[in-house]
C-alpha cells in the first residue's frame, strides 16, 4: 500500500519536473547553451497565476493561459533582446560563445528574482486550487484533488508536446535544427524564427509547472531555484538535449525522490537529485538517451 501510494506520488511530481525540464532540453538541444534563468520562468508563472486569480478575481482555470502566455512572452523577449545578439554576428552557430549565454542568463537570474522581490514582496503567496476537492481515493492510493488534476493538466501538456514536435511543420523544423542549423538554414528554414518558438515554448512550460505547484507550494521570489537545479540534473540524466529521454528521467527522479524520502532521508530528498548527477557524470555523462560526441 505504501509502496502504491510512493510511486503514485512520485509520478505526479515527475510530471511537474518534465514540464520544466523538456523546455531546459529543447533550448540546449538546439542553442547548445543552459538557460540560468530557467527557475525565473517557474517563478513568474506562479506569481502570474496567484496574482491573477486573487488580486483580479479571475477564475484559477482562466489563470493557467495567463501564467502560460506570461512565460511564452518573457521567453520571447529574453531571445529576441538578450539570446540573439550573441549570435547574430556569427556565420556558424558553433563559433558562438557560449560563456557569454551563461553570464546572461544568470544576470537574467538575479535580474528577475530582485523586480519581484521589490515589486511585489519578499512575502510568500499561496494560489487558489483548481478543484476543491481535498482528498479522495483512487483505488487503494489515497490522492488530494490539486494534485490529480494538476497532473492530469501536465500529462496532456506533454502529450500535446509530443505531438506538435512529431507532427507539426513546426515541431519538424525545430528537430531539423537541432539536429544541424546550418543545414536547416540551407534547406529554407528560418533558424532564427525556430530559435524564439523554442524560447517561447520552454517559457510557457516553465511558467505552467509553476502554476500548477503554486496550490501546493509558497511561491516566493527564490522559488525557482530548486525546480530549476532538478531540471538541471533531469537533463543531464536524461541525455543533453534529449526531449523524450528528459522526460522519462523527469518520471524517475520524482519516483526515486518520493522512496528515496520515505526509506532513508526526508532531510535529503532534494539532495538526492544531486547524488543521481554526479553518478550519471561518472559513469555515464552522456546520459541515457544522450550520444557521445565525435568531431570530425
Amino acid at each position: 500500500m505504501l509502496a502504491l501510494d510512493l510511486l503514485a506520488n512520485g509520478l505526479i511530481y515527475g510530471c511537474f519536473y518534465a514540464l520544466m525540464a523538456v523546455g531546459l532540453a529543447m533550448i540546449f538541444g538546439v542553442l547548445k547553451i543552459v538557460n540560468f534563468a530557467h527557475g525565473e520562468f517557474f517563478m513568474i508563472g506562479a506569481y502570474t497565476y496567484v496574482l491573477v486569480s486573487l488580486k483580479l478575481g479571475v477564475s484559477p482555470w482562466l489563470a493557467m493561459p495567463c501564467a502560460a502566455i506570461a512565460g511564452a512572452l518573457l521567453g520571447w523577449v529574453v531571445e529576441r533582446v538578450l539570446m540573439r545578439p550573441l549570435y547574430a554576428g556569427y556565420a556558424s552557430w558553433g563559433f558562438m560563445k557560449d560563456e557569454y549565454a551563461v553570464v546572461v542568463t544568470f544576470g537574467l537570474s538575479l535580474l528577475l528574482i530582485n523586480l519581484v522581490d521589490k515589486s511585489v514582496g519578499p512575502y510568500s503567496f499561496r494560489g487558489p486550487p483548481l478543484i476543491d476537492v481535498t482528498r479522495f481515493a483512487l483505488g487503494p492510493i489515497m490522492l488530494t484533488g490539486q494534485k490529480a488534476i494538476a497532473a492530469a493538466v501536465a500529462v496532456l501538456l506533454m502529450v500535446a508536446l509530443a505531438v506538435f514536435i512529431k507532427r507539426s511543420v513546426w515541431g519538424k523544423q525545430i528537430q531539423a535544427v537541432a539536429q544541424n542549423r546550418l543545414g536547416a538554414s540551407l534547406a529554407g528554414i528560418d533558424a532564427t524564427r525556430t530559435t524564439s518558438l523554442i524560447f517561447a515554448i520552454s517559457g510557457m512550460l516553465a511558467a505552467l509547472s509553476g502554476a500548477l505547484l503554486a496550490p501546493l507550494v509558497n511561491p516566493s521570489p527564490d522559488i525557482g531555484a530548486f525546480p530549476a537545479i532538478k531540471s538541471y540534473v533531469i537533463v543531464v540524466l536524461g541525455g543533453m538535449g534529449s526531449i523524450w529521454g528528459a522526460m522519462l528521467a523527469a518520471l524517475i527522479l520524482g519516483v526515486s525522490e518520493a522512496f528515496f524520502s520515505v526509506y532513508i532521508s526526508y532531510d535529503y530528498r532534494d539532495a538526492f537529485g544531486l547524488i543521481i548527477l554526479v553518478l550519471v557524470l561518472l559513469l555515464r555523462p552522456q546520459g541515457l538517451f544522450g550520444e557521445k560526441g565525435r568531431t570530425v
